[in-house]
């Protein structure tokens, strides 16, 4: 093992009964690695629990549920290590599975992050919804995964056996050197929660690092831990926080025009949502685009900031046509649909 120290952070917020199930296999399968419960001001009995069943596991306590951002930068700057493990309390580990991830980074001093296989935790063949075999953006800022395409998933037959830069790791399970995570000033706690991950990674990318999947790590994760995929909540979040992110990290060309394709295409979501007989998901949408009006000074103003740090503006893992016209229109529900000549490499 290389001698550089890893912590694993799992942020929990009443989250006592995915604590009790998947807390045990992280301690026995993570060798040396320190592990750490960040708990974000929870009112269920989380802490007294860790205190009495896994007195080897370090606990932070936030004083405030500031969402997954916020959470775990006030807990990171607490934390001394090479490499930090973001790990969402609803994954299930395996044997072995931090030491690819390791080795991985150790190979390149020129990767900041990287994430494992990421497969359902109920549908064991399955990959799954938050970071499957690696994310990638589209030209309009669309976030999809290879493995999984809006609501379409991918069975794991091994196409995705491999290692290579992707656009953005999942925040499910996100290795990360700590140098690179401060040096970015952490995740940005302005999008509370959904996204920040896909948002510090186009950040590292834009400062010239790579950002990588390693297949021969796996995890499982149940997804929905906090917020349910059929929550309007996490529709808001999404909605807007994709917005904030393409509007801080976008390049300069083209960028006033995509911005307005995607409002448009927001546009037509919501009316879907509307006829599809989900009336909250369709409010979710509106509200998410008032928000962005209202907090685009900021975003504004961070963009201005970042752009004195750019080495050069991110070109690999982006789609170069649009996902949401090939999905819908097209029906390509796979990565191998994708003409794969479209792709920055």
């Amino acid at each position: 093992m290389p001698s550089k120290t890893t912590a694993v952070v799992i942020l929990n917020w009443n989250g006592r009964e995915l604590l009790s199930r998947f807390l045990p296999g992280i301690v026995a399968n993570s060798g040396q690695a320190e592990i750490i419960v960040t708990d974000n001001a929870s009112t269920d009995d989380s802490i007294l629990f860790l205190q009495e069943h896994f007195p080897e596991v370090r606990i932070i306590q936030n004083l405030e549920n500031g969402g997954f951002a916020k959470g775990y930068n006030d807990a990171l700057c607490k934390v001394k290590a090479d490499y930090y493990v973001l790990l969402n309390s609803d994954v299930e580990v395996t044997p072995g599975w931090l030491d690819p991830l390791v080795k991985l980074m150790e190979s390149d001093e020129a990767i900041a992050a990287c994430q494992p296989r990421i497969l359902d935790q109920k549908n064991r063949n399955r990959f799954e919804y938050a970071g499957a075999a690696g994310g990638f953006i589209d030209k309009f800022g669309y976030p999809f995964c290879r493995g999984r395409i809006f609501n379409s998933y991918e069975e794991d037959q091994g196409q995705y056996d491999d290692i290579r830069e992707i656009f953005w790791a999942t925040g499910a399970c996100l290795l990360i050197r700590s140098e690179a995570y401060h040096s970015q000033k952490g995740l940005d706690e302005d999008f509370f929660a959904h996204m920040e991950e896909i948002d510090l990674c186009w950040r590292l990318k834009n400062g010239g690092s790579k950002i990588m999947y390693c297949s021969t790590s796996t995890v499982y994760h149940v997804g929905g831990g906090t917020l349910s995929k059929l929550s309007p909540r996490k529709t808001y979040l999404n909605f807007r926080n994709n917005l904030i992110l393409l509007c801080k990290n976008h390049a300069p060309g083209f960028f006033l025009f995509k911005l307005c394709v995607r409002m448009n295409l927001d546009g037509i979501a919501a009316f879907k949502f509307l006829l599809s007989g989900s009336p909250m998901h369709f409010f979710a949408v509106i509200r998410s685009h008032f928000s962005f009006y209202r907090t685009l000074p900021t975003t504004l103003r961070k963009r201005r900031a970042l752009r004195k740090s750019i080495r050069s503006y991110a070109t690999t893992a982006i789609y170069r046509r649009s996902i949401v016209f090939d999905y819908f229109l097209f029906g390509k529900r796979k990565f191998s649909d994708l003409n794969k000549e479209q792709f920055h490499e």
